[in-house]
């Protein structure tokens, strides 16, 4: 069914603009290349799949004409920005502030340290709450729907794809996070930590002066 209404073109073509935009640092990745180092790939899958849970809420916002009304009313827009913003700079300090108490012997020796769902709530928070996803994929995705087929067929399509790149992009970076505790040891995670964290603030400084089209 989905081949009716959405070919096979069309989705590659979505599929190398999303992956492009997803494979460039941000806020979700590099939370999965920091969770890689400290909590190894296994348990770190947990942050993936918080990540890949938002997909669908962004991809469903769409759908549902929600992007829009972020794009078209400012406050709305304002609420969401500044919900992130705090979110962001929250984790920014505390990663920055890391002291290398979470290397690789006591991720090892503590393996229950972390709940997975807290590990899972922080990457979709982070994710849901970026205003920029919204305003990407209100402005992106209508562009490989076509109108003249059912919406929902072609939307779930989209949705799949994206949620799996971003899997294997977050993936990869937790990879090279894991990769790199096994080499430098000890002060891996303290320099991921801290690199992560001071991106983190920054990001959220980017996201602080962010405006909608037009404003």
């Amino acid at each position: 069914m989905l081949a009716h209404t959405l070919n096979f073109t069309t989705l590659a073509l979505f599929a190398l603009v999303a992956l492009v935009t997803i494979a460039t640092p941000g806020p979700t990745v590099l939370l999965a290349l920091a969770n890689g180092a400290r909590y190894g790939v296994r348990r770190s899958l947990a942050g993936m799949l918080g990540a890949v849970s938002s997909d669908f809420v962004l991809v469903g916002s769409v759908a549902l004409g929600l992007g829009a009304v972020l794009a078209a009313s400012e406050f709305w827009f304002s609420v969401v920005k500044w919900i992130g913003v705090a979110y962001l700079t929250w984790l920014g300090i505390r990663m920055l502030r890391s002291n290398g108490g979470l290397d690789l012997s006591r991720a090892v020796a503590e393996p229950g340290d972390v709940a997975p769902s807290r590990i899972f709530a922080k990457s979709f928070l982070v994710a849901v709450t970026n205003p920029k996803g919204y305003l990407f994929c209100s402005a992106l995705l209508p562009q490989f729907i076509n109108a003249a087929e059912p919406q929902w067929p072609q939307y779930a399509a989209i949705s799949v794809v994206f949620a799996a790149l971003d899997f294997s992009v977050m993936l990869g970076y937790a990879v090279i996070g894991a990769r790199a505790v096994s080499l430098l040891r000890q002060r891996a995670v303290l320099w991921l930590d801290r690199s992560c964290g001071a991106i983190l603030l920054a990001l959220a400084g980017t996201m602080a002066f962010y405006r909608r089209s037009g404003n």
